[in-house]
């Protein structure tokens, strides 16, 4: 095995050039300002991103079959000095982050043009997506939880973004609270690992605190992890910001919070259980969640009339799906789990995409009066039944594939109970899609309904997503590539992990 080690104090290329986007940007918005120029901001962020996204598919041509990139940080090693370990789940996660963010940033330049302060809005979304890529790289927990307050202020601001409506600062000043709430949870258990173990390095916390879960401190640690990334995953009971800051905050940064910001807290929780612990200690307590969570969602959904709000409720129930394939513990599981986090990124960022498109034009997100909408929008509104047919997990859809790999995985690690429950669930999601769908296609009340197709550019990123979500359906085995590569570098690579710092 080679290991690659880079002693400098620079920080990875993709998280670089996120942080000098975001600095830069209002300088651009300053000039185009000054000199009534035209969306500099927004081929600026694109540009960002796309460069981003190429900058990882350098940093993945580095990496072989479980092998480690380490960046150091603070002009000192580990376990002291904080760190970067890159592997291949670092890539995968990072890799969607910014795939969905391309898509997203193209979106915002025609559907936020009318909206103040876009300099502040292009700003924070490149400040709150190297948030997400710090996280996804880090090495150590102290490292990690710098980027997991960038990448929590940022969405912050975004969410109450609106902010000439009361709604938007409500649902913001909430979230806030509650993922303030979460980080000193955090705080607490980064306090007690190192009080244990005398670093925050992960490798090092694995090499000494692995397979030592009868001890108490451990099994508090293991609840303060639960409560801490579980807010930001939005795990039910710790959801309630969700439902309220979804609707509320514009539909890219909605997008963008349904596709990746949980989906990032997802991923801390994974990667710190399977850091410290043995999978049977949390398999049945994962489990359990998994059904609460996708259950009670699945339940609150299909009772709501707001079908921003109802996109919501459906992003917590996907999250009960991830978390079937974590609580499997199994390689194949936890594959499932993140080719799901890919897949959810495109279909619950389609979804929000095509709502928003339909809510701009109508002005309401009452679902009774976008009765026949879905006749004046058809492109639209057929993007989001492809959106709704991959959440529902139908075949032909990338949603069905990662479903059936979850599902499939809960029978292999013994559990079928989850998989009859996951399934059921599932099948009564359609109920809410469906209704959706109807309700757009139905004939209107109003024969004169003055509404017409969304911008060409939001149609056809929209477009695209559709194809995706279609084409990796049938051709899947490029992502499950992926994504078992990402499983096996969490779960049987962790040696190698361990080894990138402790030779």
């Amino acid at each position: 095995m080679v290991i690659q080690e880079f002693s400098i104090t620079q920080l990875p290329l993709p998280l670089t050039i996120l942080l000098l986007g975001g600095l830069f940007t209002p300088i651009l918005g300053s000039i185009q300002k000054r000199f009534r120029l035209k969306r500099i901001r927004e081929f600026w962020a694109s540009i960002v991103v796309a460069l981003t996204l190429y900058s990882i598919y350098l940093v993945n041509q580095q990496l072989e079959s479980k092998q480690v990139l380490v960046v150091y940080l603070w002009g000192q090693s580990p376990p002291l000095g904080g760190s970067f370990e890159i592997d291949a789940l670092s890539i995968f996660m990072s890799g969607t982050i910014a795939f969905l963010g391309l898509l997203v940033v193209i979106y915002s330049s025609k559907y936020m043009e009318k909206e103040g302060r876009l300099t502040e809005f292009y700003t924070l979304v490149l400040l709150m997506m190297a948030g997400m890529t710090g996280i996804v790289m880090a090495g150590d927990f102290f490292t990690l939880f710098v980027f997991w307050e960038l990448m929590g202020l940022s969405s912050y601001v975004l969410v109450a973004f609106l902010k000439s409506r009361w709604g938007p600062v409500e649902a913001g000043f909430k979230y806030l609270l509650m993922s303030a709430t979460a980080s000193a949870f955090l705080l607490l258990t980064m306090s007690l690992l190192y009080g244990m173990a005398g670093t925050l390095n992960f490798a090092y916390l694995a090499s000494s605190l692995r397979g030592s879960a009868d001890v108490a401190w451990m099994t508090i640690t293991f609840s303060m992890l639960i409560i801490g990334f579980g807010v930001k995953s939005a795990i039910v009971p710790l959801h309630t910001w969700l439902p309220d800051a979804h609707p509320e905050a514009p539909s890219p940064i909605s997008a963008l919070l349904s596709g990746v910001v949980i989906e990032t807290g997802l991923y801390g929780l994974t990667r710190l259980l399977f850091i410290l612990f043995e999978p049977d200690l949390f398999k049945v307590t994962i489990a359990s969640l998994a059904v609460v969570t996708m259950s009670l969602a699945n339940i609150w959904a299909i009772l709501q009339q707001d079908i921003k709000r109802l996109l919501a409720y459906s992003s917590i129930a996907q999250i009960g799906y991830m978390l079937i394939g974590i609580s499997t513990g199994t390689t194949f599981g936890v594959m499932g789990t993140f080719l799901h986090v890919f897949n959810h990124s495109i279909m619950k960022g389609l979804a929000f995409l095509s709502a928003g498109s339909i809510v701009q034009k109508t002005g309401t997100r009452d679902i009774q009066r976008l009765k026949g909408v879905g006749r004046r929008m058809p492109y639209t509104t057929f993007a989001l039944l492809v959106a709704f047919l991959g959440l529902g997990g139908v075949p032909a859809t990338n949603g069905f594939i990662s479903k059936l790999i979850l599902f499939g995985s809960a029978i292999g690690a013994g559990m079928p109970l989850l998989t009859v429950i996951g399934v059921l669930n599932s099948a009564f999601s359609m109920a809410y899609y469906l209704r959706v769908i109807k309700t757009l296609v139905s004939k209107p009340e109003k024969e004169s309904l003055d509404v017409s197709e969304a911008p060409i550019i939001m149609v056809g990123v929209t477009t695209i997503m559709a194809i995706i979500i279609l084409v990796t359906g049938l051709f899947p085995n490029i992502l499950i590539e992926m994504a078992n590569g990402a499983s096996e570098s969490l779960i049987k690579g962790l040696d190698y992990y361990i080894r990138a710092l402790i030779p």
